[in-house]
């Protein structure tokens, strides 16, 4: 017996342009099919660069990157720069440098930009072909001893993260209070901002294959 259900439109390929795993775990969320490409390009801030510029300009720049290699498809770029008086703080890299950074925000609040950019590089003109964000996450940090953040460092070796602290596991217990309108973001990548991006883009979620088809 015929379906009286429309046919849905082909899928289109989406693609997370990033390394981290947290933003594919965080995407995988989504129950989307797409592919993983890690861009490769300079991530070094320009002199006298704002934060949220930096944010926004590598998000940017990851996803053009990635277009390059795949015309057609829909993109997402995503990178996090975080502040503390206006100074950014990266990913430490080691222990020592970890604990130096929780000394520094412990008992201070850290701003954490994580900005989004979802590129269609199949859209007909240049006004639908890029969407850019930064969201905004304020992270107040305990006021906690020396031998509670090396503790800390040791379990769960935050080593890739900026601000040295992993919200999503053992780190929420060294945070008082995370003030952002995306939850997802301070983790790298707001879920609620990209859905909003990729509806934009014509996409559908609910569908019984679980595969990223659009409306166009």
């Amino acid at each position: 017996m015929p379906s009286n259900n429309p046919p849905l439109p082909s899928p289109r390929r989406l693609i997370l342009g990033s390394s981290s795993v947290y933003r594919r775990e965080l995407l995988s969320r989504l129950q989307l099919s797409f592919d993983t490409i890690s861009p490769d390009i300079d991530e070094a801030p320009l002199a006298g660069e704002a934060p949220e510029q930096t944010a926004l300009r590598l998000a940017r720049q990851k996803a053009e990157a990635i277009a390059r290699q795949a015309p057609g498809a829909l993109i997402i770029g995503s990178d996090q720069v975080a502040t503390l008086d206006g100074e950014q703080i990266g990913k430490p890299g080691n222990h020592a440098n970890a604990l130096k950074q929780l000394q520094k925000m412990r008992g201070r609040q850290v701003v954490f930009h994580t900005a989004l950019c979802l590129l269609d590089a199949g859209a007909p003109d240049a006004a639908s072909r890029l969407q850019l964000v930064n969201v905004q996450t304020l992270v107040s940090f305990r006021d906690l001893p020396d031998h509670e953040l090396d503790a800390y460092l040791r379990i769960e070796q935050p080593y890739d993260c900026a601000g040295s602290a992993k919200n999503e596991g053992l780190g929420i217990a060294i945070i008082e209070k995370i003030e952002s309108n995306d939850p997802t973001a301070l983790t790298g990548l707001p879920l609620i901002a990209l859905t909003t991006m990729l509806r934009n883009a014509g996409m559908i979620f609910f569908n019984s294959s679980n595969a990223p088809y659009t409306s166009a």
